[in-house]
């Protein structure tokens, strides 16, 4: 019988607590670190890596790789779809520079209702979307790495140069928080040969992974994007591989660790798309259709700011 790919996920958080090296790290709240780990996941058959041993909120995982997609970089966009995941940081900036206790509620009420509040307190600075799609070069042109992206795969399918990246050396000092899923790059095989469908596959290299909180949304979102890639350019889906630099599970998330390590995985969900936009930018949330997914129930933990 084939082995749960979960498995490989939950491999490396009990390696975590069995042989991590225990570090203080930016946060304050210290962690257990390796470095260099690997995931590999089959999207060939249609199924997605929702992690099952805890429950993933995979819409909210899919609605902050759209919100990627736009190149928008203000939470403005994410609390009108209810996606309330990157409010602690600028929160945590106003709280520091105006001395006002206010409550995450009343702080991004400010932002849905005041365009002007929304600008000055809402954006996160030149994050991961306006990498992707506005990365500014010395000239001052704007590079849409994505739709690069899209264009070599049809015209040049065997480049070994179909990437695109998020570590812009130059502006890292003003982003909110610096790119943790950092280069993804793409390759494309003829399992069939050369007459049949080719295949697309993805590597996500991420030089710092929260284990616990950070790896099942990341890896859901990253097979989405995969999946709407490859419709993109009429290709079937291939493998999702995902590499980890610093790897890390958080002191304060032992527990809930512990906790995930005792459940056995379910099968995976599959995922269709509903239909094929136009372009990239066309997806909406509706288009993600993922069936029969059966999880074991959520473990809440605290997010490191």
């Amino acid at each position: 019988m084939k082995r749960h790919p979960e498995y490989q996920y939950l491999e490396i958080m009990s390696d975590l607590l069995d042989g991590g090296d225990r570090r203080m790290d930016r946060t304050g709240e210290g962690t257990l670190s390796l470095f260099g780990r690997q995931m590999r996941f089959d999207l060939s058959d249609g199924t997605i890596p929702i992690f099952t041993t805890k429950k993933v909120y995979w819409k909210t995982s899919a609605k902050e790789m759209l919100w990627f997609l736009t190149g928008q970089t203000n939470i403005d966009g994410l609390l009108r779809e209810n996606v309330r995941i990157w409010t602690d940081w600028p929160l945590a900036k106003y709280r520091k520079a105006t001395g006002e206790e206010i409550s995450q509620d009343a702080f991004e009420d400010r932002i849905l209702a005041s365009e002007a509040f929304a600008a000055e307190w809402g954006d996160l600075g030149p994050v991961y979307g306006k990498q992707w799609r506005r990365w500014k070069d010395n000239d001052g042109n704007d590079h849409d790495q994505i739709a690069t992206v899209i264009s070599t795969l049809k015209s040049n399918p065997t480049s070994r140069r179909i990437l695109f990246h998020a570590w812009n050396v130059g502006e890292l000092d003003r982003m909110a928080l610096h790119p943790c899923h950092m280069t993804y790059q793409f390759h494309v095989s003829w399992p069939d040969g050369p007459e049949g469908r080719p295949r697309l596959s993805m590597m996500v290299n991420q030089r710092s992974c929260d284990i616990f909180l950070g790896a099942p949304f990341n890896i859901c979102q990253q097979a989405l994007l995969l999946a709407m890639v490859a419709q993109q350019v009429d290709m079937d889906r291939g493998e999702l591989i995902w590499v980890g630099g610093d790897t890390h599970l958080y002191l304060n998330h032992l527990d809930q660790a512990r906790l995930q390590l005792s459940r056995t995985p379910k099968p995976f969900p599959r995922l269709e798309l509903a239909r094929k936009p136009t372009s990239i930018d066309g997806y909406r949330i509706e288009d993600f259709e993922v069936l029969d997914y059966q999880s074991h129930e959520r473990i809440e933990a605290p997010v490191a700011v």
